[in-house]
């Protein structure tokens, strides 16, 4: 069996030099995006991967990979942004920026291994599609709660969905790469 906790850091590593890349083009302008914003992001990258599983077809640059990779990054900055607020100016440096990327990863696995011992690598056994619905059923969860200014009754809260969302695009990064090669 697949070390899950290695290809965890192996997914990560590729996502945090695509984070390090954007914040050299871009600086974390991120930090202007209301939560709201986030989750749209989210939901934008999502739908375009069911998109692209129900069509087989992309017309513009980055597949199914790249659009996982980015729902990770985005749902890391969700994270930050819950944690922080947005802000109206640029009010953070990259090392800070890092330094909460790598906070919220850290917890991101540490539920990852709680739910695998829990579930006994279920995710395994599922099909690429299931991946994409649940991170789409976990944006709509995250939209509702939104909506009712962040209450629940019984359910968990927005953090709780944005973590399952990230695992759960690691999980179709891990399966895209175990199907490469």
């Amino acid at each position: 069996m697949p070390d899950t906790s290695q290809q965890f850091d192996q997914i990560i590593s590729l996502c945090r030099n695509i984070f390090i890349d954007k914040m050299k083009d871009y600086g974390p302008s991120w930090r202007m995006f209301r939560p709201r914003s986030v989750t749209d992001q989210l939901f934008i990258k999502a739908k375009r991967i069911r998109s692209i599983e129900t069509t087989g077809t992309t017309l513009v640059g980055d597949g199914v990979e790249g659009e996982f990779k980015a729902i990770v990054n985005y749902g890391i900055i969700a994270l930050i942004q819950l944690e922080l607020g947005y802000a109206d100016t640029v009010d953070i440096d990259r090392s800070k920026s890092l330094e909460l990327y790598d906070k919220y990863v850290r917890e991101t696995k540490n539920l990852l291994h709680a739910k695998n011992h829990d579930y006994g690598e279920a995710w395994r056994g599922m099909r690429m599609e299931s991946f994409t619905d649940m991170i789409l059923t976990k944006i709509y969860r995250v939209k509702s709660i939104e909506s009712n200014n962040g209450q629940t009754n019984v359910s968990e809260g927005i953090d709780a969905n944005y973590y399952d969302i990230i695992n759960y695009a690691v999980f179709g990064l891990i399966k895209i790469y175990e199907q490469n090669n």
